[in-house]
C-alpha cells in the first residue's frame, strides 16, 4: 500500500530495505485520494524503532495512510535525537483541534507507578477524551491498553510476582469478529510487562467483552462493543528480536529477568529467536484498518463522533 509518511522519517529507508512500499509526503501530493488519517503517541523510550515496527504493519493493507506523530508535551525522551523529536513530532495542544480515523497509543516503561503517579497522567487523560470525540476508533497497546481501561471504565491493573515475559499461546472467543478474519484458532502474541488486568473486573463491565485471552499470559485483547476501542495488553508490533534485546540489557544491568517464554529454540539464549507472531501481527493490523476504521469513518472526518 502507499503508507505516506513524513520526508526523511528514519523509517522509510528501513521499510524500503524489507521491500514495503512507503510515500513519503511530497509523492503523495499528487495523488486525488482522501487517506486514512492515522495519530501514533508513541510513549516507548526507544521511538524510531517503535515507529518502524508499527509501520511495517500499517503498511499491509491496500490502503493510503497519511502518519502523525504525537508525543507528550514537556516530556524529554532519553533514547531518541532531540533533532527527531522536533522534525516528526507535535505537541497535543498543536493536533488536539483536528480529527483522525485511526489513532494508535503504545505502551510506556512507566507501569510500576500508579497512573496517578505518571508525570504525564493529567495530559493522558486530556488524550484519552479527546481521542473519544475526535477518533473513529482508537488501538491500545500495553501500558495504554490498561491505562485506557482505566480511564474509560475504572478497570484496575494488579503487580505480577514475576515480569510476564515470551511469547504466549492465545485462544479467540469468536472467529466470526471482524478483527480475527484470517486468523487460525490458537496464535502468539508476545507479552513483556510487570502487572495485568483480570477477567473477573472486566467482565462486570457491559461495554466490554474479552475477545482473546491465554493460558499463561491471561487477558490480551480486550474490544469496547462499540468498536471504536481495542485494548491489546501484549505487543504483536514487536520485531522478531525486540525481546533478546530487552533480555540482554536486562542481563547486562544484573536486573531480576528470566530466559523470556517459548522464545528461544531450546530455551537457550544464544539460539536465534523463532518469530511466530508475524501473520497475526499483520492481520490484526490490517483487520484494524479495514473493519474498525475504514469501514467506519466518514469521509467527511468532522462527522466523527
Amino acid at each position: 500500500m502507499p503508507l505516506k509518511i513524513p520526508d526523511q522519517l528514519p523509517a522509510i529507508d528501513l521499510l524500503q530495505q524489507e521491500n514495503i512500499f512507503v510515500m513519503n509526503e511530497s509523492r503523495a501530493a499528487h495523488q486525488d485520494i482522501r487517506p486514512l488519517k492515522i495519530i501514533i503517541l508513541n510513549l516507548m523510550p526507544l521511538k524510531i524503532s517503535t515507529e518502524t515496527d508499527l509501520l511495517r504493519l500499517l503498511s499491509n493493507s491496500p490502503l493510503q495512510i497519511e502518519i502523525d506523530f504525537m508525543k507528550i508535551k514537556g516530556h524529554t525522551p532519553k533514547n531518541t535525537p532531540s533533532s527527531h523529536m522536533k522534525s516528526f513530532y507535535r505537541n497535543f495542544d498543536e493536533l488536539n483541534g483536528r480529527r483522525y480515523d485511526g489513532m494508535i497509543i503504545t505502551g510506556a516503561p512507566v507501569e510500576q507507578l500508579e497512573f496517578e503517579e505518571v508525570t504525564y497522567w493529567d495530559e493522558m487523560k486530556q488524550i484519552l477524551d479527546w481521542a473519544e470525540q475526535h477518533v473513529t476508533s482508537t488501538l491500545f497497546i500495553c501500558w495504554a491498553a490498561q491505562a485506557g481501561l482505566y480511564h474509560h471504565y475504572g478497570i484496575p491493573k494488579y503487580p505480577l510476582k514475576k515480569k510476564m515475559f515470551g511469547v504466549f499461546e492465545h485462544t479467540l472467543s469468536n472467529p466470526k469478529l471482524p478483527i480475527f478474519r484470517g486468523f487460525d484458532d490458537l496464535f502468539f502474541v508476545p507479552h513483556s510487562r510487570h502487572t495485568e488486568v483480570r477477567a473477573e473486573d472486566i467482565e462486570k463491565v457491559d461495554a466490554l467483552q474479552i475477545i482473546a485471552i491465554s493460558e499463561e499470559a491471561g487477558v490480551t485483547i480486550v474490544k469496547a462493543k462499540s468498536g471504536k476501542q481495542l485494548f491489546i495488553t501484549g505487543h504483536s508490533e514487536y520485531s522478531r528480536n525486540t525481546i533478546d534485546t530487552e533480555y540482554k540489557r536486562d542481563k547486562s544491568k544484573n536486573l531480576p529477568i528470566e530466559i523470556p517464554r517459548n522464545y528461544y529454540p531450546e530455551n537457550i539464549p544464544e539460539n536465534a529467536p523463532l518469530m511466530r507472531w508475524k501473520s497475526t501481527a499483520n492481520l490484526l493490523f490490517s483487520n484494524w484498518l479495514n473493519y474498525y476504521v475504514y469501514q467506519e469513518t466518514p469521509y467527511n472526518l468532522e462527522e466523527i463522533q
